[in-house]
């Protein structure tokens, strides 16, 4: 890796048991002619990662857990990015993915001309051929007044291309570990706009995503109804949080039946004690985002 560091910024990538992909990313990451430090947040892999990161990759920083603690696992990127890298400044990646050359010193670029900014989204280009993810597409439509600002205001992310400033990232308490995967984003996008940060699509920074094969869709589909329940109730006003539920319980309960629901309903007692919700006019965004009412 080019040893001269750019200071303001570090990349934290996400990985668990994916030890090829993970070589392809880091090997773009690091071929970068504006270096930074990078770091792996490891979900506990049993496949080889650790001794590939020695031998292959021994500038980049290995952040072990002991087990797969799913998105939350970026938590520990961001204490290493204020307490080790000392960046102001994070970007976070799985290992299927990599940010685009030059894409790191723009964030930052548009970190210190907008101070209110809080989080940047990346445009993602799928495989090889470069196809625009589909969520890129619905950031850029954005119905949220953008005026002013160097990209679309959102009121969402997604957690395998965004970059952060580090001290909102952390205020806001980073990824909730109970979600494992999914919901999560959508959890601290609504924490971030309650503090008073801006939350950005911008389409000049871009993020490679060469999806990885080794992925289970089904417990993802699974996660992703029970969460966008416990995101709702954790958050958004009761009306809101109904209608949240009346569209994916009929999800949840098609893929996974009764399982499925005793296990979202599990979480009541969690779910009351952290209930905070956010403040009407982020209530009100966050509507008119996903085409929700709140009343």
């Amino acid at each position: 890796m080019n040893s001269a560091l750019t200071p303001d910024i570090c990349v934290v990538v996400l990985t668990c048991n994916r030890r090829e992909s993970l070589r392809r990313t880091l090997t773009q990451l690091c071929a970068w002619p504006e270096a930074v430090p990078v770091a792996v947040a490891d979900n506990g892999s049993t496949d080889g990662t650790t001794e590939m990161l020695r031998a292959d990759f021994p500038g980049v920083t290995h952040l072990r857990g002991d087990t797969n603690i799913g998105a939350a696992g970026r938590n520990r990127g961001a204490e290493w990015a204020a307490t080790v890298a000392r960046t102001p400044y994070v970007a976070f990646c799985d290992d299927d993915c990599w940010w685009g050359r030059g894409s790191l010193s723009r964030a930052c670029a548009l970190f210190d001309a907008h101070p209110r900014v809080g989080a940047l989204t990346a445009r993602v280009l799928v495989g090889e051929s470069e196809r625009e993810d589909p969520t890129s597409r619905v950031m850029a439509h954005s119905p949220l007044p953008s005026a002013g600002l160097p990209g679309r205001a959102i009121l969402g992310l997604m957690a395998g291309a965004t970059a952060f400033r580090t001290d909102a990232f952390r205020a806001a308490g980073g990824y909730e570990p109970r979600f494992f995967i999914g919901g999560e984003e959508t959890v601290l996008a609504l924490d971030l706009a309650a503090a008073g940060w801006q939350l950005l699509y911008a389409p000049v920074l871009v993020v490679h995503h060469w999806p990885s094969p080794l992925r289970d869709v089904r417990a993802r589909r699974r996660l992703l109804e029970r969460n966008a329940i416990w995101a709702a109730w954790l958050r958004l006003p009761v009306p809101m949080a109904c209608r949240a539920t009346a569209a994916a319980l009929p999800r949840l309960w098609r893929e996974h039946g009764i399982a499925g629901v005793i296990e979202t309903l599990r979480a009541v007692p969690w779910i009351t004690h952290e209930r905070r919700v956010v403040p009407r006019p982020v209530a009100r965004a966050f509507a008119r985002v996903t085409g929700a009412n709140t009343r």
